[in-house]
């Protein structure tokens, strides 16, 4: 990550970390809801998907609205949790 030296670096660095969770979940919730043995569990996964998609999507268009693109930069945060 290169230094943050304003607010627009920070602005634009956290919807990178952002939609790095975003795809992250997006990956680990199909399987969430397969190892879900109670189909209450496995239904709220699946929703939670669609609605991770849709923040997925938005966070694209916040993006082209900036002129920054989402990047490869990766949600350590994220990654740590899915890894549990």
């Amino acid at each position: 990550m290169s230094k943050l030296r304003s607010l627009e670096d920070l602005f634009h660095h956290e919807l990178k970390d952002l939609y790095s969770a975003e795809k992250q979940l997006i990956a680990a919730l199909p399987k969430m809801a397969k190892a879900a043995t109670d189909e209450r569990l496995k239904q709220a996964f699946e929703m939670h998907l669609e609605e991770t998609k849709g923040q997925k999507e938005r966070l694209e268009k916040v993006c082209e609205l900036v002129g920054i693109s989402p990047g490869r930069e990766k949600c350590a945060a994220m990654e740590g949790l899915v890894e549990e």
